[in-house]
């Protein structure tokens, strides 16, 4: 059955520089080619259900410029309905300034400008969204009170929650409880509770009522743990290049799976070879892959 994924979340144009290495503070380096990429985690998560075959439907905000039109008309593309995606007569669509290294990984600086302007009041008059919906996915590029009052619009209509707590903030027991599945990675985990391990992690967000805690572990694979126990979910071998937007890759996989009514585990299956294949390309969006590519790169493995 075709999942049918709402989406509360960011928008940006990726302004992404190659380098050689990451620069020390205060040093410059000369780097390589500069690209800009349609992002932002709210975005990239839609693109990335959309194209493993779930309807997706997105509530977001961009600048009136040339950056959010062409994010609008990106998304529309990957034939995600963008009705809701509203556009800012007074801020600029954010940007995020992305550094890879010779070895695919990132450094990355956001200006949110338009993401910071999605209110509650946007939600309430997305009310038929989350009615149609089976899975919220949402992220912490947007405001809290509006991460939040989407979780409980997402309750009230009995969808499965989706919450990736990126950028890391804390959050209270309040928020957590009512998410069915949390997915931090390894840092995110600590730093939402404070804590300087990833056992005590586990142990508090378990605490605050989190009933499905999803640990990406970048090549180590996945960490699914719940009140009755842990597993691991090994990840797939293969040459990283980039890895923006893998998390994001994972999540749109794993919410896809869900919406079509895969086990927690084979949803993070799924979600690990969306990742794995997005991590071979260069850029967010353009990295994320079709559902027909990841059912080859299953049937591949061994």
């Amino acid at each position: 059955m075709q999942g049918k994924i709402l989406v509360v979340g960011s928008l940006n144009m990726d302004l992404v520089v190659n380098a050689p290495r990451h620069p020390q503070m205060g040093e410059t380096i000369l780097g390589g080619t500069f690209a800009t990429f349609p992002g932002g985690k709210g975005a990239n998560q839609a693109v990335a259900a959309a194209r493993m075959g779930s309807a997706v439907t997105m509530i977001g905000r961009v600048g009136q410029d040339g950056f959010g039109s062409e994010l609008r008309a990106s998304a529309v593309k990957d034939g995600i309905d963008m009705q809701h995606v509203k556009v800012d007569e007074r801020e600029a669509t954010g940007i995020a300034f992305i550094t890879v290294d010779a070895a695919g990984r990132n450094t990355i600086v956001v200006a949110s400008g338009a993401n910071l302007a999605l209110t509650p009041r946007e939600l309430s008059a997305a009310q038929q969204a989350f009615s149609n919906a089976n899975v919220l996915v949402t992220q912490l590029e947007s405001p809290l009170d509006t991460v939040s009052a989407a979780i409980t619009l997402a309750v009230a209509n009995n969808l499965r929650v989706v919450l990736n707590p990126a950028p890391a903030q804390t959050l209270s027991a309040e928020i957590l409880s009512k998410v069915d599945y949390f997915i931090p990675n390894e840092r995110e985990a600590m730093q939402v509770v404070g804590a300087e391990t990833l056992d005590s992690a586990i142990e508090q967000l378990l605490g605050m009522g989190v009933r499905n805690l999803i640990i990406t572990l970048g090549e180590k694979g996945v960490l699914i743990v719940t009140p009755a126990g842990r597993k691991e979910i090994p990840a797939y071998s293969v040459q990283a290049v980039d890895t923006v937007a893998a998390g994001d890759a994972f999540v749109g996989a794993f919410a896809t799976g869900l919406a079509e009514g895969m086990s927690t585990e084979q949803a993070a299956q799924l979600g690990n070879a969306a990742a794995a294949i997005s991590v071979t390309r260069h850029g967010a969006q353009p990295s994320l892959p079709m559902r027909k590519e990841v059912n080859e790169f299953f049937g591949g493995q061994k």
